[in-house]
């Protein structure tokens, strides 16, 4: 059964057409605000700063920001009363006091002292947050991946612009001097002219296993809240906090979780801004039945004017692709790079002789630069501007809808989508044996071949020159339905 019922389809649409005749669209324009809320701006002025969401990857923010480059922590927020003692720890011990606890991010937003909102929430919280900060006068950080689905990413951009709000994205290579090296030594020209670039996401990812009813939400949470833009659903899977990722109305799998930040380096060296052409899929969950939604393998295929974007998510056991297994590799015609990591790559000649090595890094390198950035009111000091981060989110997402629009295939059949690609073909061949490693029977079992979708980057929409697919489904899956009380259009 296609994972996205008509019901859903036709609930999009009615979405995005009333979005557009508002317009609130995707290519809607924006003015500066006339008068933008007052900023700290001077180096010697403390800026405070409220983090939303410390559960996870939250504490990363609370330590990037309390007491580092004249910042305070004032406030942390979460929904769950049950998992902010590690945070309010931190800072107590960190700046010598406690900072508030709030559990509603609107309450937080009412604080005219608070300078800076720092997003760490679930994916499906990202955008209303960032949008609701950005209107109420604050500038934002927002932990990756930008958006939970297209359109939000351009509405985030468009609220930046319209408040005159610094927004960085929390894909914290683009920070880090060892890529920003390789990056740089890309453009430069060194491995010539660049046509394929390679991302992957190889992490394992264990089966969450498989409920028999729901289960209740922890006591200490508001669940209403929590949910917040998304409705509110059973909790069917064991654990409510993370296992999220691997539920759509809430994640993105791991290509919008880990795999983002290897997406947004792949584009990053690519050096082709502005959305791909097209895009096709194939992919599905593999090696277990289990709550989960998402698929963990995964290949997709972006084309751009002159070159092809190759993305591959394996959530199973295997092995490394070149060196790389979450990492990265962009193909010249006068050698190529790979780097296997957040900081670190090496240059080789076309023979694979070893040329240059590249390494640095550590988060604290984005949070600094974001600050900078928040004093400067320069936009053009963020290394990972709203718009880069929006950009390299849709990859996830609209490598994703492909997927969702998939045809049942045997994963042995002959698999003609990735046929415009020699290299893309190669990798279907290579993730067809990582799933046979995995005693998959891949002569019976079937995954999902997505309709090759066309895009106008313009409009940043499929097109009907997208074969024989439902585009008019495919567009209606650039935004989601939404809550009332937490819709992102009528807070833009």
């Amino acid at each position: 059964m296609n994972p996205f019922d008509r019901r859903e389809f036709l609930q999009r649409s009615a979405i995005l057409s009333a979005a557009a005749a508002a317009g609130v669209g995707i290519d809607r324009s924006v003015r500066a605000a006339d008068a933008p809320a007052k900023v700290k701006g001077s180096v010697n002025d403390r800026l405070r700063v409220a983090v939303v969401g410390v559960h996870g990857r939250g504490m990363s923010h609370v330590n990037g920001f309390a007491n580092k480059n004249n910042c305070e922590v004032v406030t942390i927020c979460d929904c769950d009363e049950g998992v902010i003692k590690n945070a309010m720890e931190t800072v107590k011990k960190t700046q010598g006091e406690a900072p508030k606890y709030e559990k509603d991010i609107r309450k937080v937003l009412e604080d005219k002292s608070i300078d800076i909102i720092s997003i760490a929430t679930p994916n499906h919280w990202h955008a209303l947050a960032a949008v609701w900060a950005m209107r109420a006068g604050k500038d934002v950080y927002c932990e990756k991946p930008a958006s939970h689905n297209v359109l939000e990413g351009a509405q985030m951009t468009a609220a930046a612009r319209k408040y005159n709000r610094i927004c960085q994205v929390g894909t914290q290579s683009r920070s880090n001097p060892g890529m920003r090296a390789a990056i740089e030594y890309i453009h430069s020209g060194a491995i010539g002219e660049v046509k394929i670039a390679y991302g992957s996401c190889y992490k394992p990812r264990k089966s969450i296993g498989k409920v028999e009813k729901p289960t209740e939400p922890p006591k200490t949470i508001d669940y209403d809240l929590w949910s917040g833009p998304a409705p509110i659903l059973p909790v069917d899977r064991s654990r409510l906090h993370y296992d999220w990722h691997w539920v759509w109305a809430y994640g993105n799998g791991d290509f919008g979780n880990q795999g983002v930040h290897e997406a947004d380096k792949a584009r990053w060296g690519l050096n082709k801004p502005g959305m791909p052409l097209s895009v096709v899929s194939f992919g599905g969950r593999f090696g277990y039945v289990d709550d989960g939604e998402t698929p963990n393998t995964e290949l997709c295929l972006y084309e751009y004017p002159g070159a092809h974007l190759i993305f591959e998510t394996r959530g199973l056991d295997t092995k490394d692709y070149m060196g790389a297994k979450v990492g990265n590799i962009w193909f010249g015609d006068k050698g190529y790079v790979v780097c296997p990591s957040y900081a670190s790559g090496t240059a080789y000649t076309p023979d694979g002789k070893e040329v240059k090595k590249f390494s640095g890094g550590g988060d604290q390198h984005h949070f600094d630069n974001f600050v900078k950035a928040v004093r400067s009111r320069k936009v053009s000091d963020l290394n990972c501007d709203i718009a880069e981060g929006h950009q390299s989110a849709a990859l996830c997402h609209l490598g994703n809808i492909s997927y969702r629009m998939g045809t049942p295939t045997v994963i042995g059949g002959d698999i003609k989508a990735f046929d415009s690609c020699p290299e893309a073909v190669e990798a279907l061949t290579r993730q067809k044996a990582h799933i046979k490693d995995n005693s998959v029977d891949i002569a019976t079992a079937k995954g999902l071949v997505g309709p090759k979708l066309t895009i106008d980057p313009k409009t940043e929409k499929f097109t009907a020159a997208s074969g024989g697919a439902d585009v008019k489904m495919a567009n209606s899956m650039l935004t989601r339905e939404y809550r009332k009380g937490f819709d992102i259009n009528e807070a833009v």
